[in-house]
């Protein structure tokens, strides 16, 4: 039978293209498609699923709550949402949390709160300086602030008020500082950008910046943050506490669940300013209770650490024995920089490996992210490798 047979996708609008396979089962690190073969993901979903398929605990909240309640509605306090912003509070510097669905939306919810902070505390100053190369979403705000190549024109026109500098320049980010400027947005490692770290100065210097002219330092951790880096938020890598931080992806592990968090000076909505159907949703965020409970587990970021340490030398090692660019990163995201364009090659040859596949990302053309899920065994890294070195093998 054909696929289109046994599964009409043609009711499905395009957006991408996606090869005829169905997943049907995942259990940590691997997936199941509809033909029984497995694959070992190193992508979970874009650095989504932090604990990997399945994970007992997350099911176990999910199934709890649901069997309590689902949606009162944003309106109404809910016990998951209230437990949720507390642990984040107690587990970081900011005071105040505003839950939303996805990490577009806490992007765009920390751009409106930068504007309102603008509109009264710095004489409606509304600019934020975002970096070249960035990611922070799809509405046409986030796309707007994103500095992906191209993006200026797909929906044009774009939203006003983001010039952008250049990651680890911090000269550039002062030059472009005016009178309308009221902060100041990065991801401590740009990651569709082809993972490249900002380095420790540069976010120092971002930080001391803020405080000299007044302005806003936020920092989009939706695919950094969530023990993505070894330390719960990855801005802790470099010592520097900012004034807004925006979570997704990793805290909900799976679910749509996203944050955004700033210190009780910056809160500035008033009554209607923010808000939204799903926001807060008790189900959402009693799976977001269990995921921060256990990346906060003692040991668990130390492994992290561990295993990102392990994956790194792994990394090299395959660069120095095929002559390739190296390898960058933090924690469990990181990059192997390859000596030519051959990352969707790997990626489409990975997959269709036999009898097991392997699904890899390459978010550009010379390069391959790795964002397997943090409790990933050492075992799993040592079977990636293996696959991927017999790839390289082939291709060289």
């Amino acid at each position: 039978m054909a696929f289109a047979d046994e599964f009409p996708v043609q009711s499905l609008m395009y957006i991408t293209n996606r090869p005829e396979l169905v997943f049907t089962e995942g259990k940590g690190s691997w997936l199941t498609d509809q033909h029984g073969k497995r694959y070992l993901d190193f992508v979970q979903g874009w650095a989504v699923n932090c604990l990997g398929h399945s994970n007992p605990g997350m099911i176990e909240a999910l199934t709890k709550q649901a069997h309590k309640i689902i949606n009162p509605s944003p309106a109404f306090y809910n016990e998951p949402m209230i437990a949720l912003a507390k642990l984040l509070t107690d587990h970081s510097g900011f005071d105040k949390v505003f839950f939303a669905n996805s990490g577009a939306e806490a992007n765009e919810g920390a751009i409106k709160l930068a504007r309102k902070w603008g509109r009264k505390h710095k004489d409606g100053a509304y600019e934020i300086i975002t970096m070249d190369h960035s990611f922070h979403g799809r509405t046409l705000a986030t796309m707007s602030a994103s500095g992906k190549a191209g993006w200026d024109t797909i929906f044009a026109p774009q939203v006003p008020g983001f010039p952008k500098a250049e990651l680890n320049d911090l000269a550039s980010v002062e030059a472009l500082i005016n009178d309308k400027t009221v902060g100041i947005m990065l991801e401590p490692v740009q990651g569709e950008g082809g993972v490249i770290p900002a380095t420790r100065e540069f976010m120092q210097g971002l930080r001391a910046l803020a405080d000299k002219h007044k302005l806003l330092f936020i920092v989009d951790e939706v695919q950094t943050g969530c023990g993505r880096c070894g330390t719960l938020f990855a801005h802790e890598l470099s010592g520097v506490q900012p004034d807004i931080m925006t979570l997704g992806k990793g805290i909900g592990g799976g679910v749509p669940l996203s944050a955004l968090m700033c210190t009780a000076a910056v809160a500035s909505f008033e009554a209607g300013d923010q808000g939204g159907t799903y926001n807060g949703n008790p189900l959402m965020t009693a799976v977001g209770c269990s995921v921060i409970e256990q990346l906060t587990a003692p040991g668990f970021l130390q492994s992290v650490q561990d295993k990102g340490a392990y994956l790194r030398e792994q990394l090299l090692a395959l660069s120095g024995e095929f002559g390739l660019g190296g390898e960058r990163g933090e924690g469990l995201l990181r990059a192997l920089v390859l000596n030519r364009d051959i990352g969707p090659q790997l990626v489409e040859e990975a997959r269709e490996l036999q009898p097991q596949g392997l699904l890899l990302n390459a978010p550009r053309p010379n390069l391959l992210r790795f964002m397997p899920a943090l409790n990933v065994e050492r075992e799993e890294i040592d079977l990636m490798i293996g696959m991927l070195r017999g790839l390289l093998k082939k291709l060289a």
